[in-house]
């Protein structure tokens, strides 16, 4: 379980096939710190097991599924990825409830710059649209970000200059893709409700 607060702006070291998989060697020198084999670490809001630790880099096995499911299989050597250690149960829940279980893969669709900030809108697969309500939680490229407005096949997210400085999305630009997982608590709520059509 994460929160959705970047610790980390890693950078991708090297991308190893494997037959229909890749290892994934990634950066991170402050998420390293007390990575262990087995480890999970979110790379892009991707919950990903830690294989090994040498030097500041961990390496990952990703899946088929996962590169076809997720924007992990556009990356490249030097692409910067936002970091994220699991939360403990002991430390404070800054963002929202986040699995690191990628819903699905929108794109950026603009950027309107502010004073400080950007307002930045993605589009949405029309199945997620659902769990989006204006105000709600949302977690893109493993952010936790408060949605400004909700639509049918896009949202609207506000970047402050913290954001901007300490995440990808501070550099992601109209056509990226960026992995989307909506609020899990949304999803429960959904299935206990059963359909009410």
């Amino acid at each position: 379980m994460f929160t959705g607060i970047v610790e980390e702006l890693g950078e991708i070291v090297a991308i190893e096939p494997q037959g229909d998989s890749v290892a994934l060697a990634v950066r991170g020198p402050l998420v390293v710190q007390d990575a262990v084999h087995g480890a999970s670490i979110a790379v892009n809001g991707v919950c990903l097991t830690v294989v090994d630790v040498e030097d500041g880099v961990f390496t990952a096995d990703v899946i088929k599924e996962t590169l076809d499911k997720s924007s992990l299989g556009v990356l490249e050597p030097g692409s910067k990825v936002n970091l994220e250690r699991p939360v403990r149960l002991s430390d404070r829940l800054g963002g929202h409830l986040v699995q690191g279980h990628v819903d699905g893969v929108g794109a950026i669709i603009s950027r309107e710059p502010g004073e400080r900030w950007d307002v930045v809108t993605v589009s949405l697969p029309a199945d997620l649209s659902r769990y989006l309500v204006d105000k709600g939680s949302i977690t893109v490229d493993g952010i936790s970000l408060t949605v400004v407005e909700a639509g049918a096949d896009r949202f609207s997210v506000a970047l402050i200059p913290t954001t901007l400085a300490l995440t990808t999305l501070g550099h992601k630009r109209p056509g990226d893709p960026v992995n989307l997982e909506v609020d899990v608590v949304a999803k429960y709520v959904e299935r206990m409700l059963g359909d009410r059509s």
